[in-house]
């Protein structure tokens, strides 16, 4: 199914890596439902670089949690590379830290309103360098697909970590 680590290890060398540097991460998640940030914040000393996380899973809550407003949205759905990477920086900017993730997808059982099949998200990395990744799954199960975007958004962070 995957070959990535598990959430928690994943969790773990980027919570390390972002300690020795001194740098802090926010997040904005969707279709992870707290996933990301629950996985940073079981880390010991997550104080150290976990500033928050915020669960948008709806235009509203854009609205009310990172200030999003129509004339930011416009052209955008979300699910998509430039909608993530929007709520990355968004929220990166607002909590002040160094980085910012974020993910956008359709966890399952059935597709999204946006006419993308389950296990499609979108990841964004924003900070000094900045990445985005669609990944497809394949997969329907909903708690599984959650648990997959969870792991991908870590794993691209830790790559954007260790580019030189």
């Amino acid at each position: 199914m995957s070959d990535l680590p598990p959430l928690s290890m994943l969790a773990a060398r980027v919570g390390a890596t972002l300690k020795e540097r001194g740098e802090t991460v926010a997040v904005t998640e969707s279709s992870a439902g707290g996933l990301v940030s629950a996985a940073l914040l079981a880390i010991p000393g997550a104080s150290a670089f976990f500033l928050g996380g915020a669960v948008v899973y709806t235009r509203r809550a854009g609205r009310a949690l990172l200030g999003l407003t129509p004339a930011d949205v416009a052209g955008l759905r979300g699910e998509t590379e430039p909608y993530a990477a929007l709520v990355a920086n968004r929220v990166r900017q607002q909590l002040r830290a160094t980085w910012g993730l974020a993910e956008s997808g359709a966890a399952g059982p059935s597709g999204s309103p946006y006419g993308d099949a389950p296990g499609h998200v979108c990841l964004a990395v924003a900070g000094a360098a900045t990445s985005t990744q669609t990944v497809a799954t394949g997969e329907a199960e909903r708690t599984l697909n959650m648990d997959l975007f969870a792991r991908h958004l870590l794993a691209l962070f830790d790559d954007v970590l260790r580019q030189p």
